[in-house]
């Protein structure tokens, strides 16, 4: 096959078919079918993140999808997350989470402790969701005039 830049989604379809063919065969690495297949992988993939990225996941999902990953139940997140009430806070948006909870969660737990800021375009760390309610601040009282 004539390796070229992936243009266009025909051209896309027409690299899978090929890898396709190739993965049946199961070449060696370092062979000539070996190498077609790592740089046709290497291309669909550059085409696939520029064409459908994927979003980034949300860390109150990541937590919950990892707790049914893992058969996890609120109290097996104590250590990470604080007591129980805390726990449901956090998975009800109620509260945010802490970089120390981050922090806990990824290395108990391997969910990442940075995601994207929806709101600034930026990553940052796990803070308050967009959808929680801002944080209310007391308004200071006027200064009496003497």
């Amino acid at each position: 096959m004539d390796i070229r830049p992936i243009r266009t989604w025909a051209d896309h379809e027409a690299v899978l078919k090929e890898i396709s063919k190739l993965m049946t065969a199961n070449p060696e690495l370092g062979t000539p079918d070996g190498d077609c297949l790592d740089v046709l992988v290497t291309l669909v993939q550059a085409f696939e993140a520029k064409h459908c990225p994927m979003p980034a996941a949300d860390p109150i999902e990541a937590i919950k999808f990892r707790m049914e990953q893992q058969g996890l139940t609120p109290r097996d997140l104590e250590p990470m997350i604080g007591r129980l009430n805390r726990m449901y806070e956090v998975t009800a948006r109620r509260r945010p989470l802490t970089m120390a909870m981050a922090r806990r969660l990824h290395a108990q737990l391997g969910i990442s402790a940075e995601m994207p800021d929806r709101r600034a375009g930026r990553r940052r760390a796990i803070g308050r969701s967009s959808t929680a309610e801002p944080h209310r601040q007391r308004k200071s009282r006027p200064e009496a005039a003497f």
